[in-house]
Formats: C-alpha cells, sequence, structure tokens
C-alpha cells in the first residue's frame, strides 16, 4: 500500500514495509528532492512541454476532468533542475492545487490549442507520480490519498474523478489532519488530539479522539477492482465502501479551515522587499523569499542577494526573525489563526471539551516549522503538549493507518437550498442540513414545497454547500501568479457566507414533473433527504396531489 500527500508546495510519498510493519518515505528518482534535514519530497511543480490531453465535460461538477492524457510533461525536482520554474514561462505551473474546485479570478493559458485548468495539471501531476511509482513497484495496486479538511466538494469529485485514470486497482480517501494524528503515533492516553496542518496553501485545524476498536468498519474506498484487500469488501462500481478489521478508530470531534499557506507568506515578505527596497516581483524572488522563510526556521537572521539582469539593479535582502514576526502580525496572520483555533475549540466546547482537555497539539506541514507559529501555539498550550518533529511525513505515514482504522466522522460544511429573498431581490440559502451532522442520518430530513405560479409543469430545487460563515478567502491571480487573500478584510474577520451551488445546471435542478400541473396556494411534494454510511446525499420526492412516488433514495451528491 501507498499513500500521496498531495501538497501545495511539496508532495510526500510513503509505503507501507510488510516485513517491517512500518511505513516508509518513498525517493523517486529525478523527481523527488532531497533537503539536508528533510526527508525526500516531490516538490509539487509542473512543466508541460506539450499539452495534447482531451477534456470532457462531467456530469456531476462544472469543473474539467482529463479522462486521458498524452500530454508530455516534467514534474518535480526536475523542473528545478532545468531551471524551468525560474523562467516565467506560461508553461510552468506551482501552487495549482489551491485552483483545483476553487471558481476563479483571472486566466488559464491556453497551450497548444488546449484551454487549461487546474483540474487538468493536478491531474497530470498526479497521474505522473503513479506512473513513476509503477515504474519502481510494478505490484503497486492500493493507494490512499489524503485532502485538505476545508476542500469544497469540486475538489473531492475532482479527486475520485482523477482516481478513475489512475492505473491503481483500490484508492481511498483520508483528511489530511486525521492522517497526521495517526502518523505521530501517541501513546493510548492521549486521548484528545488537536493537529495544526500548516502546508503551502492551506490551514487546517482538527480535534480527533482515537480509540482502539475489533471488528469494526474501517476505512471508505474510492475506486477498486477485481483483486480485494485482506478483509475487505470488493467492487467493480466507482464509490465509497467499509470493510472490516480490527485496529484504531479515530473519532473527529472538531475541524476547521482556510486556503491561507506558506504560498502566501512569501508573497508577503517578497511585497515588503518591493515596498522597502523596490526589489521585483517575480518567480525567482518568490524562491529567494522562501529560501529566507526556511533559513529563519534555523537561524536567527538571514541574508539573499538578488541581481535584475533586465536593469542591472542587485539587491541585498536582509530578514531577521522580529522583523519576520512584524510582517505576520501587519498582514494578520495571528488573528487568523486565533479565529481558526476559536471556531474549533467552540465546535470541542459543545461535546463538552475544553481546551485543557486537549492531550496534545501536534504541528505538521512545512510552514508548520516556522517559529512564530510555534511560538502562537505556545501562547495557548502547555511547552510539553506541542510535538512538531514529524511535520513533513506525518500526514502520509498517517494515512497507510487507514488500513486498520475506522473513522466517525461528521459533515465538515452545513447544505441548503436556494430561494428568493423578496424583502432583498436576490437569492438567499436556507440550511437544511447542518454542519456537525454526523452520518448516516437516523431520520430522513423533510421539506413540503409548492408551485409558484399558474400551471407550473415542473418544481426545481438548487442544493448548495454552505461554507463557515467566518474567514472566507479568495483564490486570483496577481501577474501570472496564483494567490489568496481573505475576503472582505485583510485580517480575517467575518465576511459573508460562501456557498458552493451543487447542482446549479439544466437538467440537474428539476426535481418533480407535475402531472397535472401545478397551481400556487398549496403543498404540491414532499421531499425527503437522507446521507447514507458513504455521506451520500439521497433524495425521495412524492407528489401530494397524486400520491405518486417521484424519487426513491436517488443519490444526489456526496458531501465533504
Amino acid at each position: 500500500m501507498y499513500a500521496i500527500d498531495f501538497g501545495t508546495s511539496n508532495t510526500v510519498i510513503a509505503r507501507w514495509n510488510a516485513a517491517t510493519q512500518t511505513a516508509e518515505t518513498v525517493l523517486l528518482p529525478t523527481i523527488s528532492a532531497q533537503m539536508k534535514g528533510n526527508p525526500p519530497l516531490v516538490p509539487s511543480l509542473l512543466y508541460v512541454e506539450k499539452a495534447r490531453a482531451a477534456a470532457t465535460e462531467t456530469a456531476t461538477t462544472a469543473t474539467t476532468a482529463t479522462t486521458a492524457t498524452t500530454a508530455t510533461t516534467i514534474v518535480g525536482q526536475a523542473v528545478r533542475d532545468r531551471g524551468l520554474d525560474l523562467s516565467g514561462n506560461p508553461r510552468f505551473f506551482r501552487n495549482f492545487k489551491r485552483g483545483i474546485g476553487t471558481p476563479m479570478q483571472g486566466f488559464m493559458p491556453e497551450l497548444d490549442g488546449q484551454v487549461l485548468s487546474f483540474e487538468r495539471i493536478g491531474s497530470w501531476f498526479l497521474q505522473q507520480i503513479i506512473a513513476q511509482l509503477k515504474t519502481q513497484d510494478p505490484d503497486f495496486t492500493s493507494l490512499v490519498l489524503t485532502v485538505p479538511v476545508d476542500s469544497f466538494e469540486a475538489y473531492r469529485i475532482w479527486l475520485a474523478e482523477t482516481c478513475q485514470t489512475l492505473d491503481v486497482e483500490q484508492v481511498r480517501l483520508l483528511d489530511e489532519p486525521t492522517a497526521a494524528a495517526l502518523g505521530y503515533s501517541l501513546s493510548s492516553e492521549a486521548r484528545n488530539l488537536l493537529v495544526v496542518d500548516f502546508g503551502g496553501g492551506t490551514l487546517d485545524f482538527s480535534l480527533v479522539q482515537p480509540t482502539f476498536v475489533t471488528d469494526k468498519p474501517v476505512g471508505f474506498l474510492l475506486k477498486w477492482g477485481s483483486r480485494p484487500l485482506s478483509g475487505r469488501q470488493s467492487g467493480r462500481n466507482s464509490g465509497r465502501q467499509s470493510g472490516r478489521n480490527s485496529g484504531t478508530t479515530v473519532r473527529v470531534i472538531a475541524k476547521g479551515g482556510e486556503n491561507l499557506g506558506g504560498a502566501d507568506i512569501d508573497r508577503w515578505l517578497v511585497e515588503h522587499f518591493a515596498q522597502t527596497q523596490g526589489l521585483p516581483i517575480t518567480a525567482v524572488t518568490l524562491r529567494l523569499a522562501e529560501k529566507l522563510k526556511i533559513a529563519l526556521s534555523s537561524a536567527a537572521s538571514a541574508t539573499e542577494a538578488y541581481f535584475d539582469e533586465e536593469t542591472l539593479d542587485s539587491y541585498e535582502l536582509d530578514l531577521d526573525r522580529d522583523r519576520f514576526y512584524q510582517i505576520l502580525t501587519d498582514q494578520g496572520f495571528f488573528t487568523r489563526l486565533d479565529n481558526r483555533l476559536d471556531q474549533v475549540l467552540q465546535q470541542a466546547q459543545r461535546q463538552n471539551i475544553t481546551s485543557e482537555a486537549i492531550d496534545a497539539v501536534l504541528l505538521v506541514g512545512g510552514s508548520a516549522q516556522i517559529p512564530a507559529v510555534k511560538e502562537w501555539a505556545a501562547r495557548h498550550f502547555d511547552l510539553d503538549k506541542i510535538r512538531s518533529d514529524r511535520p513533513f511525513e506525518a500526514v502520509a505515514h498517517g494515512a497507510l493507518s487507514l488500513q486498520t482504522t475506522q473513522l466517525q466522522d461528521f459533515l465538515y460544511h452545513s447544505y441548503g437550498i436556494r430561494y428568493w429573498d423578496r424583502r432583498n431581490q436576490a437569492h438567499s440559502w436556507h440550511p437544511i442540513i447542518p454542519q456537525g451532522q454526523p452520518y448516516p442520518t437516523s431520520e430522513p430530513i423533510e421539506l413540503l414545497l409548492g408551485a409558484s405560479s399558474e400551471k407550473q409543469p415542473s418544481i426545481e430545487l438548487v442544493l448548495g454547500e454552505l461554507a463557515e460563515q467566518s474567514t472566507a478567502t479568495e483564490v486570483y491571480f496577481e501577474g501570472d501568479q496564483l494567490v489568496t487573500r481573505a475576503a472582505g478584510n485583510r485580517l480575517g474577520l467575518a465576511s459573508p457566507q460562501a456557498v458552493q451551488a451543487l447542482n446549479d445546471r439544466d437538467g440537474a435542478r428539476t426535481i418533480a414533473k407535475l402531472r397535472p400541473p401545478g397551481f400556487p396556494g398549496s403543498d404540491r411534494i414532499q421531499v425527503r433527504f437522507s446521507i447514507d454510511e458513504n455521506r451520500f446525499l439521497r433524495m425521495s420526492v412524492e407528489d401530494l396531489l397524486t400520491s405518486e412516488t417521484l424519487m426513491t433514495n436517488q443519490i444526489v451528491v456526496q458531501l465533504s
């Protein structure tokens, strides 16, 4: 079994060594980077030499998924070794994970007659990694992929569709913070674990409770073939399915996250030098900012030199930890950390878990190595509770534990239906499934709907995934760089609710054909929603006038 922690800046690949019964990080020749003191990492970089992939519009999401690829691409460290990341060439892509499933402001380039998308770039990247693994291990058949806790359903749908293009029989899915909690392998006395996963593009908080269980359902499958794993069910349909085994159960108590990562910090540093020294903002200077940031993890100050070949200007970039801390403060960084922590602790308090009851705080991700992040954690928790010795490998290694792990989870987002708000003359959203809803549901959620016009032939219903009304972020282009910012204000305070429609397209909105046509004034249909054990939202519809069943337990979408 292999696990891939697909990150915004770096990707970690791990495998389960059956002989030693331990997880180990995989080194892939030419595409893995080896920096002193770090495990082998694959830089999440891709360069398109020739784009010839065919793409199709899927029926479940507006994102474009690659179904077959013949593109010629270069990935990982090979991109850096050839200097392809410093040229500003539109064929070079970085930070593309954070654009997957996200409505974009800006543009994507057209290469070789193909209009690209972040979904397609991400698929090509994962396909290249799988191809390398297959070359190194032809018997490779089972894979676990990890996902950010704050990802909208579009990201998960993209990942599920990409899995169908991978030459792998069995693919499973696990939240990154939950995997990190498993990866730290703490003693059984540690009951409440707070995972702070801070990578290149996302900041995720997750409070989990691991306990030992036997003979319980374990894990979930996105894809499987004819060769089942020991002790598991198998099949040939796409979806998720559970098996049985003994091992650890991880109960997710609370979680929160946002689109904030090390790539944003790199840009803040470059903007600082642009304001104070007139430094141009380019791919090269962003790389230098990243090197300064990394150096400050082990030294009190750092210096980098830059020579602009166009203007012949030279720059000496000096930065110490105090100035770095002030830049982070000015950008509202610590306020955003506090907001995420408060969100998680508020969820935990609803289950009578206080901050004092948290036994360990696990810092995960490359950006979690920043001393200011560790200092922030120490302001909220005792030092002896904070663990930061496995920032890169914890997620990938923990994901391999899924073979002996059961997840008891809840829905991270709430879900609602769209309606016309006459007072404000605009569409709004009415929640029907609250955030934190356990699944499967024990009782259906009922909704009565009527016609709104004379001789109405059908009733339409638009479902939406509703993000937390707290910090919202938007992803956009600035020049040729993909960056994020807090929507509404820079300090990450309350902002309008973000909604992602799930079925707002022709043919998907209609849930009932009315025969005879409907008239205003009375309820016409009854809708029952339920969520099954695999997070699928199912819908049944009955015509109250004719007593006809129009839809029975039909799958609408898989929830997150």
